[in-house]
């Protein structure tokens, strides 16, 4: 990429609104986050803008879940 599509990008992005930002990829993503629920690890699948989506009682089926939804999981850092 060079470096005024890079500036062009980062222009297009610092310019969005919170809520245009938290809807980009909305119906491309989804990520899992592990919680604690009565006790055990569950999964919950969360779309881009951050709702939860759905507990699922192991990270397998979340991952199934997402796949079957024509969606890519991304992991978050």
């Amino acid at each position: 990429m060079s470096d005024n599509t890079n500036q062009t990008s980062r222009q297009y992005l610092a310019a969005m609104t919170p809520q245009a930002l938290g809807a980009l990829g909305l119906n491309q993503v989804a990520f899992i986050k592990p919680v604690q629920e009565e006790g055990a690890e569950h999964y919950v699948v969360h779309a881009a803008d951050g709702m939860a989506v759905r507990l699922f009682p192991t990270r397998e089926l979340a991952e199934l879940a997402i796949r079957q939804s024509d969606l890519q999981a991304v992991s978050l850092h």
